[in-house]
């Protein structure tokens, strides 16, 4: 049996700001949290955090540059804060990366491999960011995958429908927040 874990990625106050379109996204992750507690899923925070002066970044590496350049994701800032709706328990684990994965620059890996989980369920925030970059990693790790469709968000929409409907479906099992609660949470 699939030992499991909810990686909620890159939900923080600033990266909210900027991508919420006002269709309940913060409160439809939040149920996914919530049912994820109730079937004793772990849940595990991924952030991303740049040192400050960002001695990380690439002047090839064009998001980052570009977040760097915008004073985004700076560690200390309240900017970089898990959304304060959809935070952290006492318990939970949060993971700071450095890069686009949730593996990259991270001991996510250790994390995971320390408790056994060996299938991901991932949600966050972009679509065509965080979610496709540890989306592949974890492929490429031999996680058993699920994404939950409507616990990921981009800012741009026609980005997320074609990797939620044509992409995706070829490496994870792709389902509503409310289809995966029906199949995880005791009745």
């Amino acid at each position: 049996m699939a030992h499991s874990a909810l990686l909620v990625m890159d939900v923080q106050r600033d990266i909210v700001d900027i991508a919420d379109d006002g269709s309940g996204y913060v409160p439809r992750l939040r149920r996914a949290i919530d049912g994820a507690r109730a079937a004793d899923i772990p849940v595990i925070y991924v952030v991303i955090q740049l040192r400050p002066g960002h001695p990380e970044v690439s002047p090839r590496n064009r998001v980052l540059g570009a977040a760097a350049g915008a004073g985004l994701f700076v560690e200390g800032d309240p900017g970089t804060e898990i959304h304060p709706q959809i935070a952290p328990r006492r318990g939970d684990v949060v993971v700071t990366k450095r890069r686009g994965s949730a593996f990259s620059g991270s001991d996510l890996d250790m994390v995971l491999r320390a408790r056994g989980i060996d299938s991901l369920v991932l949600a966050g925030i972009a679509t065509g960011g965080v979610v496709l970059y540890t989306l592949c990693q974890a492929g490429d790790l031999d996680f058993d995958l699920t994404v939950l469709t409507d616990a990921c968000l981009d800012t741009d929409p026609e980005v997320h429908r074609m990797l939620t409907e044509k992409l995706f479906p070829r490496w994870a099992d792709v389902v509503t927040v409310d289809d995966w609660l029906n199949a995880v949470v005791p009745r």
